[in-house]
């Protein structure tokens, strides 16, 4: 039966990372950014992808890796789900580097590892994995065309492009124009790409890498909205345990207790199929199931856990300076992000063989 309970390796590496993040990312420092032209954290992520080597834990340690696991992966990801950290963790270390393992690019591959070099997958934020991806034109040797909703793509280094040849090209960020876009989680801004001759390396063909990508995507942010779900949880049980009305906490009203009592099951559940998914991905064994499965509930219980907090927050979550419109924009980001829940009960059905009535 696999164990879906944290190794004690794993729990050392949420406290390593949660200390970081305490310190180095408190929920004022992320509202200030959002509010300026740099939303991105540069030197956290130098601290998170070169000093803890937290960029390369999916790569194998003869490529400059960790040689770690989805499961390690997994644990970073709901520590920055936790603190929304502005940094391309999960579009770097996560959906780039699994395009690469595919494709088997050693070189670009170590520089992604070591965390001084960023990539990203040109496809757009919405894409799922059963969905169409959008290339750009071939043209003697050039690529030729335009992409949008590329998350963090103002930040990368490097731009992993689909061409309509089939193939996947390495494209210079210094080579193409970014497009800003406006966008509804500050935290994790999209960016179109205009690709006008770029230059560019093909690295290998695009369906396999997209599709080992995308899927490695979708499972890994299920702990991303683990995370952003239970701080929700945790703080707005905090705050009812301190707000008093009529001389008692509000925490002690009955309505409230059983809309927290639900919420507290269905982000365990979460949890279960978050760790189910990350599992799943490590070991691949019914991996797109799990992760379909993953998908299909993460989201709603990301947005319900969010929205909740907000209104039970009262007045003061109605408010900007309050984070928890961080969390609920994140929230709703996510519900679309790597294929809807929608899109993933439909691939569920036709995994399972379930036909409609």
């Amino acid at each position: 039966m696999t164990d879906l309970l944290y190794s004690e390796e794993e729990e050392a590496l949420r406290a390593a990372v949660r200390d970081l993040l305490t310190d180095h990312c408190p929920p004022a420092g992320v509202l200030a950014r959002t509010e300026s032209d740099a939303p991105h954290d540069r030197a956290l992520w130098k601290s998170l992808a070169e000093d803890m080597g937290l960029a390369g834990l999916l790569v194998p340690e003869e490529q400059g890796g960790q040689g770690a696991s989805h499961r390690e992966a997994a644990v970073v990801l709901e520590e920055l789900g936790r603190a929304v950290a502005p940094v391309p963790y999960l579009t770097s270390a996560v959906v780039a580097t699994e395009a690469l393992l595919a494709c088997g690019d050693a070189e670009l591959l170590e520089r992604l590892a070591s965390g001084r070099t960023i990539g990203v997958l040109a496809v757009g934020l919405h894409t799922g994995p059963a969905t169409g991806v959008r290339t750009v034109r071939v043209e003697n040797g050039t690529l030729h065309g335009e992409l949008t909703g590329i998350a963090d793509a103002a930040v990368a280094d490097v731009l992993l492009v689909p061409a309509d040849d089939g193939g996947l090209y390495a494209v210079a960020a210094a080579d193409v124009t970014i497009l800003p876009q406006t966008a509804l989680d500050l935290t994790r801004p999209p960016a179109g790409v205009r690709l006008a001759g770029a230059p560019g390396r093909r690295v290998g063909d695009t369906e396999p890498a997209v599709r080992r990508a995308l899927r490695a995507a979708a499972g890994l942010l299920a702990s991303e909205q683990l995370g952003v779900a239970d701080w929700a949880l945790t703080e707005t049980v905090r705050y009812l345990k301190e707000r008093k009305q009529f001389n008692r906490p509000v925490g002690g009203f009955q309505a409230l207790k059983h809309r927290l009592a639900r919420l507290w099951l269905e982000v365990v559940h979460l949890r279960a199929a978050a760790r189910a998914a990350a599992d799943a991905l490590s070991s691949g064994r019914d991996t797109d199931v799990t992760v379909a499965v993953a998908q299909a509930y993460a989201a709603p219980v990301a947005v319900r856990a969010t929205e909740e907090a907000l209104q039970l927050h009262g007045g003061i979550g109605m408010t900007w300076e309050h984070p928890v419109h961080l969390y609920l924009k994140r929230a709703k980001a996510d519900s679309i992000a790597y294929g809807t829940a929608g899109a993933h009960r439909e691939a569920l059905a036709g995994l399972a063989d379930l036909q409609a009535p």
